[in-house]
């Protein structure tokens, strides 16, 4: 038995030899292959001469990776929109100018309705929406949210094919993604890569955005208020800003919000006309409750969000809930500590702020919620009525 091994890897061995310094040179492997794909030569002749060029007969079929991009790019771009949106300006004369910014956007029902970011149309006078078939259509802000950079568009067409909204409460990292959009003008741009991370972050005006996804996908100027992509072609976020680090362009660092942001704000706009975020009316500690932080601070659970603030007269404070009264700092970031430690909300655990948020998206202000906390070692259910946020616009 041990003797055909042998025999065997002698034969692999000089079968590999042979290939490499016979077949190959001499051009009997070249070939050989060539029989296996035949491909035909034309012959070019003109006044620099003849060029003899080598023809696949066939095109080559796509391998199942490049098949599902095809299959993403041709289910979602119909719903993919350009928008062109027309400020002006005043020179130092007050002569008025005309200045022009573009984004993207998709369109979510038939009638008519376009999602896109509200830097992409802030301050304009006119909105111009370019549909995937070059159809254009003056379109009417219907709603802004500036808390969330979100606004809602309405265009007068026939025949629109509204995009698929996932879920993206359940968004891994590692995850396909694909963004198209408008890139320097560029209609109909489709890139592809991961998300990075999930992560909260500042928006481009300084707005918190929760539960940013985080993806190496390239946006750039132009991509910001279209969609991005699962790997079947459904929403899962906007597209939104790029950490540029000064650069004007992608660094493979880009960000867009969550769909189940945008799914809360468009309801909010059927329903009342406006956003009516909710809130709690709490400031929260700004670093995360782990086993060795909550040991030091004498914690009854090693998880959950601390109060360090109740808002005068919000709903948390109208609901008894208590921020803290005992002033220290961690590092150089002065704290209040003492007050309750949030664990639940409706039965859902909390462990960070971005955990409240994603509550807050499935509730609407006026809305009732039993949040569990510990006061001291004691825990508590303590019924709260949420309050509505400030500063929103409609």
């Amino acid at each position: 038995m041990r003797f055909r091994r042998v025999v065997l890897v002698l034969l692999l061995v000089c079968g590999f030899y042979y290939i490499t310094t016979h077949a190959a040179p001499s051009g009997a492997l070249a070939a050989w292959l060539e029989r296996i794909s035949p491909a035909t030569r034309s012959v070019i002749s003109g006044p620099l001469g003849t060029f003899e060029l080598t023809d696949a007969n066939a095109q080559p079929a796509f391998d199942s990776e490049e098949q599902n991009n095809i299959a993403v790019y041709k289910k979602a771009l119909p719903s993919v929109v350009n928008i062109t949106s027309t400020t002006v300006a005043f020179t130092f004369f007050y002569g008025p100018v005309p200045q022009e910014g573009q984004g993207s956007g998709f369109i979510i029902d038939k009638q008519g309705h376009i999602l896109t970011n509200d830097h992409v149309i802030d301050n304009a006078q006119h909105v111009e929406v370019t549909l995937s078939d070059q159809h254009k259509y003056k379109a009417e802000v219907v709603g802004v949210d500036k808390g969330h950079d979100l606004a809602l568009l309405l265009i007068n067409a026939p025949n629109l094919t509204p995009a698929t909204l996932s879920d993206s409460s359940g968004l891994m990292v590692g995850q396909k993604v694909y963004a198209i959009g408008n890139p320097f003008g560029l209609s109909g741009t489709m890139t592809r890569g991961i998300i990075s991370s999930i992560r909260s972050i500042n928006g481009a005006s300084g707005n918190p955005i929760d539960n940013a996804i985080q993806t190496d996908a390239a946006i750039n100027p132009g991509n910001s208020g279209g969609p991005l992509l699962n790997s079947r072609g459904d929403v899962i976020g906007i597209t939104t800003m790029i950490a540029s680090n000064g650069a004007d362009q992608s660094s493979g660092v880009g960000f867009a919000i969550p769909i189940n942001t945008a799914k809360a704000v468009i309801d909010d706009f059927a329903k009342y006309g406006r956003v009516r975020r909710p809130t709690l009316d709490v400031e929260i500690l700004p670093i995360p409750i782990g086993p060795d932080l909550a040991d030091q601070l004498g914690l009854a659970s090693d998880y959950g969000v601390l109060i360090q603030r109740t808002l005068p007269g919000g709903a948390a404070e109208r609901a008894g809930l208590h921020g803290g009264d005992q002033q220290a700092y961690m590092g150089n970031i002065p704290v209040e500590l003492g007050g309750d430690l949030i664990i639940a909300i409706d039965g859902r655990q909390i462990t960070t702020p971005e955990d409240i948020a994603d509550v807050m998206n499935s509730h609407h202000s006026g809305d009732t919620v039993k949040v569990t906390i510990y006061r001291g070692h004691k825990r508590m259910d303590v019924d709260v009525t949420l309050g509505e946020a400030k500063g929103q616009e409609a």
